[in-house]
């Protein structure tokens, strides 16, 4: 077939929406056209993949080649879409089967010789997938990101270490094996709300904070302990749970941080006194203060 249609996500805040990658051939002067409002590093996809499909030993093919990333007025970004782009380069030119489409999304930034690197972002598209996808749809992502993606208890992750081993699973010649690991129970430590001596009034503010599930402003001169008291209250809530504990890693996802050790630990910041209201939130089009 000249044309292939698969699925991936695009990352947009604490969102993930679905989108639709189509690849096209057509005759005419060789040429290679993404679209689709893709930024820069989704443009670089075109030289990363052409390298990448002729280091697998696949014929990269010599016509006019549209990619459409859809719905077009989505932004773009990341080489997460470097793995659908290949492979319906590869479907399209009929060098892959393109059967079962449907039921995967793909997602995995490509190395000039075809290995899959990690993505950003893995946890919160797998969770995405599971609340609007249709039920049996499978993720495949490179074996660095399936641990943090396999969170989602209810996904169903392949992991791959190459576009040869994808092109292969698509062949039905040799399969992708579901990821079977799970996160080992956390036991997570916090400082000691017990080390502090005095304060009584300040740790029964704490305490009243954390069985009531309050919010809570310390407010003093420098050096009266706020820093040290709110450091310590992490540690006298009461355990994520298994949803909280998704929200968490899923936002910490998005910003490339998410540790499998950190699972279930409750996240604690300290900016600077001297931070100011863009540096706590971020700046830009996407921030209103």
């Amino acid at each position: 077939m000249a044309l292939a249609v698969l699925k991936s996500r695009a990352l947009a805040g604490m969102d993930a929406a679905e989108v639709t990658v189509e690849v096209h051939l057509a005759g005419g002067l060789p040429a290679f056209n993404l679209v689709g409002l893709p930024d820069t590093e989704v443009k670089e996809a075109r030289d990363r993949v052409r390298a990448a499909i002729q280091n697998c030993r696949f014929e990269f093919p010599q016509r006019r080649i549209t990619v459409n990333l859809a719905p077009a007025d989505l932004p773009k970004e990341s080489g997460r879409f470097d793995l659908p782009i290949a492979l319906g380069i590869l479907i399209a030119s009929g060098q892959v089967k393109g059967a079962g489409l449907d039921s995967y999304e793909f997602a995995g930034e490509l190395a000039l010789g075809g290995e899959l690197r990690t993505i950003r972002g893995a946890l919160a598209m797998c969770a995405a997938m599971c609340r609007n996808a249709p039920a049996g749809r499978s993720f495949v992502l490179p074996t660095e990101s399936a641990a943090e993606a396999a969170l989602v208890s209810s996904a169903t992750i392949l992991p791959a270490r190459s576009l040869l081993e994808v092109c292969a699973h698509l062949n039905a010649q040799q399969l992708l094996q579901p990821y079977a690991g799970k996160p080992a129970p956390a036991h997570p430590e916090y400082p000691d709300l017990a080390d502090i001596k005095g304060q009584a009034q300040a740790k029964r503010a704490l305490e009243v904070a954390a069985a009531g599930s309050h919010s809570l402003l310390l407010a003093g001169p420098p050096g009266t302990g706020k820093s040290m008291l709110a450091s310590r209250f992490p540690g006298i809530l009461p355990p994520m749970t298994d949803a909280e504990a998704l929200e968490s890693a899923a936002v910490q996802s998005l910003a490339g941080m998410f540790r499998i050790e950190n699972w279930g630990r409750r996240p604690y910041r300290a900016p600077h006194h001297s931070a100011s209201s863009a540096a706590l939130v971020g700046g830009g089009w996407g921030c209103f203060i």
